[in-house]
C-alpha cells in the first residue's frame, strides 16, 4: 500500500465503502461502477463483492484514474444465532494467501446449493431455473438467490426482486436451501490478518432479538471487531440514528455504504447517502494508511 499523506476526509466525506460489482452479484463490472462513482461525486469508494476479491485490483486501477481514492474491500458471509449476518472488511492486503484461501472455502459448495434450489422450484412448476439463473451470473462460483430472483422477474414469474423474496427463495419459501457459512471468528481473523478493519454490515436488517443483537456486538467487539455500518442503503433514519447510538455505546468506529448492486434495483444509488453524525469516528480514518489515493 501506498503510504499516505494527512487524512483529508472527514465525517462529511461522501465516502461509499459498500457496493457490488458483477464479479458477486451485482450488474455492473468494476470500471462501470468506478464511473459511476465518480459521477455521483463519490470521493471514497470500496468495492465489496460478496466473499470475493477477484475484482479488487481492476476497482482500484479504475477508481485511481478516475480521480478517486480507494480501500480494498469484501462482504463476507457468516453464520451467527441461526441467520446469516455480513461482515465488511475493508483496508486489507488482497493478496493475503490466507484471506484468499478462506474466501475460496466460503464460496465452495455454492453450485450445489443452487442446483438444490433449482430442484425446489421445478417442484413447484418453476423449470430450467438453474440454467437460467446462470445467464445473470458473472462468476459461476458465486451464483447465488439473487441471480435466481432476476431469472424469475426475466421469465414472467415475479413482478420483481421484492415479490420473489416474498414468494420464493427465504426459509420456508420453494426454493430455499441453507448453506454453510464461514464462522465470525474465522471471517475476522482472516480480514485482520491482512490488515484490515471488519464492519458489521447493515445491521438493521437482521431481525434479532435485543438479546441476539447485543450478542452479536459482544461477539464480534470480543474478536477484535471495530466498526459498524450506521448509514447504509438499507437503514431507515431512524435505524441510522438508533445505530448512531449502538456506535457510541460500544465505542464503534462508523461506516458508511450505499450497498449498491444494480441501477434498477438498488434502493439507493452509489454516493447518495446522508452524512454520519459529526459525533462518530468515520471507520475511513482508522483506515488512512490504507487508503489508495490518485496520484
Amino acid at each position: 500500500m501506498n503510504p499516505s499523506s494527512p487524512s483529508s476526509f472527514s465525517a462529511c466525506t461522501n465516502a461509499d465503502l459498500h457496493s457490488h460489482s458483477k464479479v458477486s452479484d451485482g450488474t455492473l463490472e468494476p470500471e462501470a461502477l468506478a464511473a459511476r462513482a465518480q459521477a455521483n461525486g463519490v470521493e471514497l469508494w470500496a468495492l465489496t463483492d460478496h466473499d470475493e476479491i477477484g475484482g479488487q485490483q481492476r476497482a482500484m486501477d479504475a477508481a485511481l484514474a478516475l480521480g478517486i481514492s480507494y480501500l480494498t474491500g469484501c462482504e463476507i458471509s457468516v453464520s451467527f444465532a441461526g441467520r446469516v449476518v455480513h461482515i465488511v472488511g475493508l483496508g486489507f492486503d488482497h493478496h493475503n494467501e490466507a484471506l484468499v484461501a478462506g474466501l475460496r472455502a466460503t464460496r465452495g459448495g455454492r453450485e450445489a446449493r443452487a442446483r438444490e434450489m433449482a430442484a425446489g422450484l421445478a417442484q413447484v412448476g418453476i423449470k430450467g431455473a438453474y440454467e437460467g439463473a446462470l445467464h445473470y451470473v458473472g462468476n459461476p462460483e458465486l451464483i447465488s438467490r439473487t441471480h435466481f430472483a432476476r431469472f424469475l422477474v426475466e421469465a414472467g414469474h415475479c413482478q420483481d426482486v421484492s415479490e420473489v423474496f416474498r414468494r420464493y427463495l427465504t426459509l420456508g419459501k420453494p426454493g430455499y436451501v441453507e448453506h454453510r457459512w464461514a464462522a465470525l471468528r474465522d471471517a475476522l481473523a482472516w480480514i485482520h490478518g491482512a490488515g484490515g478493519i471488519a464492519v458489521i454490515a447493515h445491521p438493521g436488517r437482521y431481525d434479532f432479538t435485543p438479546t441476539e443483537e447485543y450478542a452479536l456486538f459482544t461477539d464480534f467487539i470480543g474478536h477484535g471487531g471495530r466498526a459498524v455500518e450506521v448509514v447504509t442503503g438499507s437503514h431507515t433514519a431512524a435505524e441510522a440514528a438508533k445505530y448512531t447510538e449502538t456506535a457510541l455505546e460500544f465505542g464503534l468506529l462508523a461506516s458508511r455504504g450505499s450497498d449498491f448492486h444494480s441501477p434498477t434495483e438498488s434502493h439507493t444509488d452509489l454516493g447518495k447517502l446522508p452524512d454520519l453524525s459529526g459525533r462518530l469516528t468515520p471507520v475511513w480514518q482508522a483506515l488512512d494508511a490504507r487508503i489508495q489515493r490518485p496520484s
